[in-house]
């Protein structure tokens, strides 16, 4: 399965896609806090076990039907969540009052559609990337960097995949050992310095970052590709080389211009103030 975000009117829903089976599943607390118009993920776990025992009392399908899958939590770590089918969703959906029921109905059966689009023409979700990249308000040269970043990552995990390892785990094992040499921290803790908890920290990278770590992948690659690198200790020997490279390269710079690569800095929405 592959796991990826999905926007509704800029709201985040975690969803992976079997493609054996060609199904999509969608984490239905995402949703409920979208059409609860929750900002609280608790109160929305809340909400829907609430939900989920009047539905079983009631005999719904909708809770029979569903299952659980890891997903990347707001921890940064692979948690268990419930999740369901388009099919699911629609009838959870129209258990939940919300005015917002209709238009997620339609951007619901649009996903799908879209999904069918980009396996026939793979070009089509990195247009989709750049259109959602656009809406959030990023630089045509951020955007640039952002993709050339992720067609670096993309050959790098093909690698991965090839030398035996496991998608998950051992992928986040070897990006955090990349990361950890190349910035000096672990990317959760890359994370809370720029304010981060369930966003994805590579769209929400500086210009300077993105390049750091694509050149810290790519330096990766490249080394376990010449020492035909196979497994996890081998690969992880790899990373720590790599990362190393762009770490040297990055103090260089920050020695030269006398600036910091790592940032705080965010794209999140300003915090709107409360009211006295």
């Amino acid at each position: 399965m592959s796991e990826s975000i999905k926007l509704f009117e800029n709201r985040k829903v975690r969803t992976q896609y079997d493609s054996e089976n060609e199904i999509w599943y969608f984490s239905i607390v995402d949703i409920i806090t979208i059409l609860t118009e929750q900002t609280d993920f608790q109160k929305s776990r809340k909400y829907w076990n609430k939900l989920k025992e009047r539905l079983k009392a009631e005999g719904n399908e909708t809770v029979t039907d569903c299952h659980q899958l890891k997903m990347v939590a707001e921890d940064g770590k692979m948690r268990l969540t419930d999740v369901g089918t388009v099919e699911d969703i629609f009838r959870l959906v129209q258990s939940i009052p919300s005015p917002k029921a209709e238009p997620f109905k339609q951007w619901l059966a649009k996903v799908g559609h879209e999904r069918i689009q980009e396996i026939q023409d793979p070009s089509l979700s990195m247009d989709r990337a750049r259109d959602n990249w656009k809406t959030m308000g990023r630089s045509e040269k951020w955007i640039q960097q952002r993709m050339t970043g992720q067609e670096t990552r993309n050959k790098l995990t093909d690698y991965w995949k090839e030398s035996g390892i496991s998608e998950n785990k051992e992928f986040a094992f070897l990006t955090n050992i990349i990361h950890q040499e190349w910035t000096g921290l672990s990317v959760k803790q890359h994370k809370e310095i720029k304010g981060l908890k369930s966003q994805n920290l590579r769209d929400h990278m500086s210009e300077a970052e993105l390049i750091f770590t694509a050149l810290a992948e790519l330096s990766t690659r490249q080394i376990a590709e010449v020492d035909e690198a196979l497994g996890l200790k081998e690969n992880a020997d790899a990373s720590k080389k790599g990362g190393k490279i762009a770490k040297n390269a990055r103090l260089e710079l920050e020695a030269k211009t006398g600036k910091k690569v790592i940032t705080k800095d965010n794209y999140l929405p300003p915090k709107k103030k409360k009211l006295e």
